[in-house]
């Protein structure tokens, strides 16, 4: 059997998503998200950051949990910047301010807890 974009597996406790190129949402000028997959307490969602565009202090309800595919940005976490590159991963815990200015393009995956049902 060939599952086509996202299928939900009654019975089998899962759900399986195709690789697509099609779904991303332009948050802000330079930064795109697509929502990959999710389950009843995570979501897994893949960013695309433009070079020398910045993602604001935020917070929040969310665990977040990256991983830097590809560039380098500086992701400031409760008022300290962290210079990340290729291979590094970061935890954010819920209600801590982050924010991040991007240095070279990026591919960020990043985990959220609960599901973000504001990028679903």
């Amino acid at each position: 059997m060939v599952l086509l974009m996202k299928e939900i597996l009654p019975g089998e406790g899962a759900m399986v998503a195709k690789k697509r190129g099609e779904g991303f949402v332009e948050m802000f000028d330079g930064v795109k998200r697509q929502s990959l997959i999710w389950g009843e307490r995570t979501h897994m969602v893949k960013f695309l950051l433009q070079k020398g565009k910045e993602i604001p202090l935020h917070t929040h309800q969310h665990e977040q949990t990256g991983y830097l595919l590809g560039g380098r940005m500086v992701m400031q976490i409760n008022g300290k910047d962290y210079e990340l590159a290729e291979g590094d991963s970061w935890s954010i815990k819920s209600m801590v301010p982050h924010g991040v200015r991007v240095l070279d393009d990026c591919t960020v995956l990043e985990v959220f807890s609960p599901v973000r049902e504001d990028y679903r």
